[in-house]
């Protein structure tokens, strides 16, 4: 979800910075009668505060993952955001005023900026709040209200500073804007680099530091007398740095695991190591022990032995697990759903995708599987099992049948050329969130139709891909999981994919097994036998009849066997149309795997709380739509406050027939800018898959190149060449985009034995020309704009940045029913209609 909220950051921040603005005579009079203007402008603070802000709202929505959830970040950022557009709102209401006292107001931003980077986060920890009781709790609306302005101050202040610094400074904007977007770039490296050193919490007090920094460089920069005030700044940065552990503890929600785990006599919290694919947490208890074990057959003769639980980011569960002596105190990892493809074939090579501590692992040797390859995406797990409990596992990653791998597990499988005679996906993630849809924002590339196909192009001509889902009553992610397989079967050929499923649960999980070719009916007979033994229910197999269903682990009725039959019959659609949840397969271009929500179930969610109604809400998505209507009307407030109330800005644009058009133009550059960059980020995901590469690459070449286009405005607006730029710009970006879109695909196939460094060239060689385009349209019309109107100007960046939040959440809704290809186009819309509305004079 870090992924989708830095574009609104940095699309703000680079946007804010590219004004060139020439005050009008009027103006400049007044200011005459104060202090002098410093003669240069600040680029070094300017690069610095530019690296704090991007890196303050990437960390942001870390943190906020961790103490509660994605979708709870998703809508907290993107609402703290809109600090950005009320800094220019601010600017122009009270831009008279401050530009004579330019130096003094840009050093107090800088410094609140600082300070209230961990101040807000501080009081934000004190602030009970849970986003499901927002309904029953009428205090929570406004305490969320509450939260997002407190962490909107940052953004704020850093929106005022260079929004200030560029209305000073007009004739320097371009410079201005190359370091800020050198410094935006910087910031993306810097998190990510912060998050594999430090936990989140220090790396908070670093990023305040770092805008402490940033004030005293500017102090320096700016000539301010004394010379040395500028060390007291740089102490407060220091001092930020060294505040109590205790003051920015991380206080995570009791909704989650770790912090219930922890309420169990003799727990401990023993380490903790972070990186940007979550915070590791590892927790240990010589009272009471792990027994750690899903899906374990009620029938089981043996507990787990020693265990030591590993959390990620304060819920995803893995287990180290320390293997008995007496293998038959191993049986247990026999009788779960997930052992069934040991029973159906003798298997020599077998692949665990998403390994974690390695209890899959674990239950491969214990079959004596005579080759096990593990992916782990997470090498701060795969380095505990290896080193710091090596012992307690057994060596289990250094075992001669083990090959471990630390890779994005889909990456990993493309560029192989092996073949498997099982393909194993356990559980990867917490029960907790997948019953609730707190991951329905999250794209998912695991369970895709074409990462299905993928797979099983795989496994040998008798192989099984095996994949494991927590429970749900209604069941929703196993039956789509089911009709997701039923499709990869089918594109690939196979006219009966019912022939080739499997489908069983216990009490807590579901496994579904896909086999390459139809089942016998000695593994059908071997199916009907372990599930027997072990009293685990069938879901589906060839020739199933009803009466077969629904034996062991009773529920009112028999969702699973009805849902199969439905999903794998003719009238699959009707059923998917009927359905209270959507089970419409994912797609790489759709990668929203858990997004159940339908909005025809609405109603039967919102029942009174003392009925099962709650337990059925996918708050995931509402919490979206929620975000886009919150931002969009939030906007529309901060747009047109300045046209009603501001004076100044209205003695100076007398009713100029242009502001319609200035607020159009900035509006849809600013949407469809936004548009484009996270269409970007998700196409090249299925270049790089590592979700962290991503958008580290993604984000710094687009920051990087568009700030290098920009320099061109300059020369193309002595000569007033404005409006044909822009259209050659648009039709460029056009060309590039359709091209991509239709050619990216084939492409992506081809580079994938290329080697991780050459993907990144690969990406930086595609994105570049792109994002140097992208670069122009916005700095031509306010080149244009500051030239002949230039009190608009902070309105302006304040309605170009406005939109490029708003249009975040818009962006996600928009691919969750069309599909990525779909926001590429509607980009690309809006540019169009942008470049109908450039305002070609202003005058």
């Amino acid at each position: 979800m870090a992924v989708k909220k830095a574009i609104p950051a940095a699309q703000a921040v680079k946007g804010a910075t590219v004004r060139r603005n020439r005050e009008t005579r009027a103006v400049s009079t007044k200011v005459r009668s104060h202090p002098v203007l410093p003669e240069a402008p600040p680029y070094g603070s300017v690069l610095l505060i530019s690296a704090a802000t991007l890196a303050y709202e990437i960390l942001l929505t870390r943190l906020l993952s961790i103490v509660q959830w994605q979708h709870f970040a998703f809508m907290i950022v993107s609402l703290a955001l809109l600090g950005l557009g009320a800094g220019g709102m601010w600017v122009a209401f009270a831009r008279r005023r401050l530009l004579p006292r330019f130096s003094s107001v840009y050093l107090t931003a800088l410094v609140l900026f600082g300070l209230t980077t961990v101040a807000s986060f501080i009081a934000v920890e004190q602030i009970p709040f849970n986003l499901e009781e927002v309904l029953q709790d009428k205090n929570q609306p406004l305490i969320l209200v509450v939260i997002c302005a407190l962490l909107g101050l940052p953004f704020f202040f850093s929106a005022s500073a260079l929004t200030l610094c560029l209305v000073v400074f007009h004739t320097d904007a371009v410079r201005i804007h190359t370091a800020t977007a050198i410094g935006a770039g910087a910031g993306t490296l810097l998190i990510f680099a912060l998050l594999f050193t430090v936990v989140p919490d220090n790396a908070l007090r670093s990023v305040g530091a770092l805008g402490l920094a940033a004030a005293a460089l500017a102090w320096w920069e700016l000539r301010v007398d004394p010379r040395m005030g500028g060390a007291i700044f740089a102490l407060m940065g220091i001092a930020v740095i060294l505040l109590p552990g205790r003051w920015t503890e991380l206080q995570i929600t009791p909704n989650k695991s770790l912090p219930q785990i922890l309420q169990v006599g003799g727990a401990q919290l023993v380490s903790e190591r972070s990186s940007p694919l979550g915070l590791v947490s590892v927790v240990e208890n010589t009272l009471i022990p792990w027994r750690y074990a899903p899906g374990l057959s009620l029938q089981a003769t043996h507990e787990p032995p020693e265990q030591v639980g590993v959390f990620t980011d304060g819920d995803a569960l893995t287990v180290i697990t320390r293997p008995a002596k007496n293998p038959a105190e191993m049986d247990y990892l026999d009788q779960t759903t997930s052992a069934l493809p040991y029973h159906l074939h003798t298997l020599q090579h077998v692949l665990v995708v998403g390994a974690g501590g390695g209890n899959d692992v674990l239950q491969a040797r214990m079959h004596n599987v005579p080759l096990i390859e593990a992916v782990e995406i997470n090498p701060q797990i795969a380095a505990l099992v290896r080193g710091e409990y090596s012992v307690l596992s057994g060596e289990l990653y250094a075992s001669p049948d083990v090959k471990l791998h630390i890779s994005e597990p889909r990456s990993y499988i493309a560029a192989s050329d092996q073949k498997f005679d099982l393909i194993q996906i356990p559980l990867l993630n917490p029960v907790a969130a997948t019953s609730s849809g707190r991951y329905a924002l999250a794209e998912n590339y695991l369970y895709t139709v074409e990462a299905l196909r993928e797979y099983l192009a795989h496994l040998e001509p008798n192989g099984y891909l095996a994949i494991t889902r927590w429970i749900n009553v209604p069941p929703r992610d196993t039956l789509k999981l089911l009709a997701t397989a039923a499709e990869a079967l089918e594109r690939g050929g196979i006219r009966a994919p019912s022939e080739q499923l499997f489908l069983l649960r216990s009490s807590q999980t579901a496994t579904l097994i896909v086999k390459n070719s139809p089942y016998s009916t000695a593994e059908i007979a071997t199916l009907q036998a372990f599930c027997r033994q072990y009293k685990f229910d069938l879901g589906y197999y060839p020739g199933m009849q009803e009466e077969d269903a629904h034996l062991f682990n009773i529920t009112d009725r028999a969702y699973f066997f009805a849902g199969a039959q439905a999903l794998l019959g003719e009238r699959k659609n009707v059923f998917m149309d009927r359905y209270k949840y959507n089970l419409e397969p994912a797609t790489d271009d759709r990668p929203y795997f858990f997004h159940f929500f339908k909005w025809k179930s609405l109603n039967e969610m919102l029942a009174p709380p003392d009925t099962a109604g709650m337990a059925l809400m996918e708050w995931g998505y509402l919490v979206l739509v929620a975000t886009f209507i919150t931002a969009a009307a939030a906007s529309l407030l901060i747009i047109f406050l300045p046209l009603l109330f501001s004076r100044s800005m209205l003695r100076d644009v007398p009713r100029n027939p242009a502001l319609g058009r200035v607020m159009w133009y900035f509006l849809l550059i600013g949407a469809a800018s936004t548009l484009l960059q996270m269409a970007l980020i998700q196409k090249f995901m299925l270049l790089l898959y590592h979700p962290v590469h991503t958008l580290v690459v993604v984000l710094t070449t687009t920051l990087l190149f568009s700030g290098l286009g920009s320099l061109l405005v300059q020369r193309f607006a002595e000569a007033r060449h404005h409006l044909t730029t822009a259209f050659w710009a648009v039709a460029v970006i056009a060309a590039l985009c359709l091209l991509y879109v239709n050619i990216l695909g084939p492409l992506f196939d081809s580079a994938l034995a290329f080697t991780p460094a050459n993907k990144i060239l690969l990406t930086i060689g595609l994105i570049a020309p792109l994002a140097f385009c992208m670069g122009l349209p916005l700095p031509l019309a306010l080149d244009m704009v500051g030239s002949d109107m230039p009190a608009v100007l902070p309105w302006a960046m304040s309605v170009n940045q406005c939109a490029s939040v708003f249009s975040a959440a818009g962006t996600m809704l928009l691919a969750m029913h069309a599909g990525f290809t779909l926001v590429f186009v509607f980009g690309l819309v809006l540019y169009g209609l942008a470049l109908l509305a450039f305002p070609k004079s202003v005058r």
